[in-house]
Order: structure tokens, then C-alpha cells, then sequence
């Protein structure tokens, strides 16, 4: 990432960034947590994507040079922390679950940055308990280093319905299916098959986020049905994809 802007500081507030809009590449000194109260909210790093809907956020640690994406209409809500305040004791970026009483606590806080009210201290506290509860979710794509792994990831993501196997992908960019199931495991610390259905969800939200209908993104992503595609994003996020943009909105 080039042109890096910095900042001490990072910012708490609200704003709302157009589909497909871009915040650049960036670092603060604190951390901060990125929420998308609408929309889908890609942050993403030289190490990888980190990809949250509204139900998550992302934890951004202090140093950490990250840009964020908007996939549909973001409603994004920002919350710095002090480098020296780490609730959740996390040296990564880290995509974590946001129950019912954490979104609303974010939503208040971010209402008005300004406001240096005790009420307003006490409602921090409670943010921070609660943040400290939330379960991490593994919403992340990792940026692939070794040329032969970065290859297959790259047909995957342009394609994530292309059905070839490990080996059929492996012999369309040269290497063999031993060594790219070791890269896998060795880089991402999954499989192939972990990481597709990982790849096909990240690109089924940003579908869902566009409006596209629920078995047209079936299609697209890969699954063998409407029925199939539901049950893996049930399974992932706690809903369906139609409950999804319900909440999204």
C-alpha cells in the first residue's frame, strides 16, 4: 500500500460511505473498532480481508495500515481506543460478533464524538465489557505470499462458482495438489475447501449487498442450490441471507 496517511489519533464517529466507496490505505496509533450498522464492511491489510455485515465488527490494532471498502450503502461507526487500552487483548485484526446490546451501545457512542459527559465514560466501560464478550469470528481471507498459492486464489476469487478440484486448479497454474494443499495449511491455517466456502461467503455478501436475489447469488458463488447456499451462510452467521438484508437495511 502506498501514499499512507497517518494519524495519531483514531477517530470516533459516525458516517456513511456510497457503494463501492473507498477509505485508503491508513494507520493510527490507536486501535479502533469498525462497525457497519448497514451494508458489508471490507477492511483489508497486507496480511488479508477481514469482511464483517452488520452482526460484526472488526478490531483494527493500533499501527496497523488497513482500508476499508463499502459493499451497498455503508452506515460505518467508529470507535478509537488508546493504544494502551486493549480490552481484547488482540495484536491482529480480529472480526468479532456484535449482539443486540454491543450495536446499540456503538450506535450511542459514535452518535455524538463530541460529548465528554460522565454518562457518556460510563457508556465506554460498558462497551468495552461488552467487547470483551464478544465471541471472534473467522470472516478473514488471507493474502496468499507464495506465487503458486497466490495463482489458484486468484481463478478462485474471479470465478467463485469454478467447481475444479484442488488438482484440476493445480495443474491449470502449474503445481501439484501435495503442494498446494501444504500451502494452504502452512499460510492460511486451513484447507482448500475451508478457504473456498470462506472466498464464496465474502463474495456472497457483497452480492446481497447489490440487491442480487438469493439463488442467482447461489449460483454464482458455487453452491449446488438456493436450499445448500442458505444452510452454509445459516451455519456462518446465525441467519438466512434474506434475514440478512432485512438487517442489513
Amino acid at each position: 500500500m502506498s501514499n499512507i496517511r497517518h494519524t495519531s489519533m483514531a477517530p470516533t464517529r459516525a458516517q456513511r460511505l456510497a457503494a463501492g466507496e473507498r477509505i485508503d490505505a491508513h494507520r493510527h496509533d490507536d486501535h479502533q473498532i469498525v462497525y457497519a450498522g448497514s451494508g458489508v464492511l471490507a477492511v483489508t491489510t497486507d496480511a488479508g480481508t477481514w469482511f464483517a455485515p452488520g452482526t460484526r465488527a472488526i478490531w483494527v490494532p493500533a499501527g496497523t495500515v488497513h482500508a476499508h471498502r463499502a459493499h451497498g450503502h455503508l452506515d460505518l461507526h467508529l470507535v478509537g481506543l488508546p493504544a494502551d487500552d486493549n480490552p481484547l487483548g488482540l495484536d491482529a485484526p480480529t472480526v468479532l460478533t456484535v449482539g443486540p446490546l454491543l450495536r446499540e451501545l456503538i450506535l450511542a457512542y459514535t452518535r455524538d464524538p463530541a460529548d465528554g459527559s460522565p454518562e457518556r465514560l460510563r457508556l465506554l466501560a460498558v462497551l468495552r465489557d461488552q467487547l470483551r464478550a464478544s465471541p471472534q469470528q473467522p470472516l478473514r481471507l488471507p493474502a496468499p505470499t507464495d506465487h503458486r498459492l497466490a495463482a489458484v486464489c486468484e481463478l478462485v476469487h474471479a470465478d467463485p462458482a469454478d467447481p475444479r478440484t484442488l488438482a484440476a486448479l493445480g495443474a491449470a497454474t502449474g503445481a501439484s495438489e501435495r503442494t498446494l494443499s501444504r500451502l494452504f495449511r502452512s499460510e492460511f491455517g486451513m484447507t482448500f475447501p475451508q478457504w473456498r466456502t470462506q472466498s464464496r461467503l465474502y463474495h456472497a455478501l457483497r452480492m446481497l449487498a447489490d440487491d442480487v436475489p438469493v439463488t442467482a447469488v447461489a449460483h454464482r458463488c458455487g453452491w449446488s442450490s438456493a436450499s445448500a447456499f442458505i444452510d452454509v451462510f445459516r451455519r456462518s452467521f446465525g441467519y438466512t441471507p434474506g434475514a440478512h438484508n432485512r438487517r442489513t437495511r
